[in-house]
């Protein structure tokens, strides 16, 4: 899909994101990852700034998104909850920070949409500095192999319409982008997963 027609999308479900009441489940998850952020934090296709209710007091967030109509939202939700925030308005892929720029870099729902995922996870490990944290909620495949053919045969379909994709092994992505698994929990037959990560530079010692 062409990258403009991509942002359309987002741009026009950006009132239902801003309005979207989402169940106790996602919101225990979305605290649970976001609580451990610190320091100076990137998000990435932060979205109508569904995160922003869990940050802990005290972070610096630099929110990120190529659809202007979500960010106008995120920056509404910034003030609602009081948060140190900074918002730029580019496609991720197409990005660039120094290295080690973040303490933290935050991911959710988000790898789906991207033309290359594992570029942008390679860019993440680069920004995060080598004792910071690459926290993830991320939907994918399932490990139960009737839901997956089904997710495959759809997939062609929620791409169109939703952009994004539904049949991406996020574990898998993460690790060839040269990421340490720090913590995983894997929800509904492992179609959502929640990751804490590091730069692969720290294995070894003892980070």
């Amino acid at each position: 899909m062409e990258k403009q027609k991509l942002i359309q999308i987002f741009d026009r479900q950006a009132n239902h994101y801003d309005k979207k009441r989402e169940g106790s489940k996602v919101k225990q998850w979305r605290q649970q990852l976001i609580g451990d952020a610190k320091g100076e934090v990137l998000e990435l296709a932060v979205g109508a700034g569904a995160n922003f209710p869990f940050y802990p007091p005290g972070v610096k967030v630099t929110a990120a998104d190529f659809s202007a109509a979500m960010l106008e939202k995120a920056e509404r939700a910034a003030r609602e909850h009081r948060l140190d925030a900074r918002f730029i308005w580019a496609d991720i892929e197409e990005m660039d920070f120094a290295a080690h720029s973040f303490d933290t870099v935050v991911s959710t729902l988000s790898m789906c949409s991207y033309d290359q995922p594992r570029m942008v996870l390679d860019m993440i490990a680069r920004w995060c500095r080598p004792d910071g944290l690459i926290l993830l909620m991320e939907h994918g495949i399932s490990s139960n192999r009737a839901l997956s053919a089904v997710q495959r045969a759809l997939n062609p379909l929620l791409y169109r319409t939703f952009g994004c994709h539904h049949t991406r092994d996020i574990q898998g992505l993460v690790r060839q982008a040269g990421l340490d698994l720090v913590r995983t929990d894997s929800y509904w037959l492992d179609m959502v997963q929640l990751i804490w990560a590091r730069p692969r530079a720290l294995r070894g010692t003892g980070g």
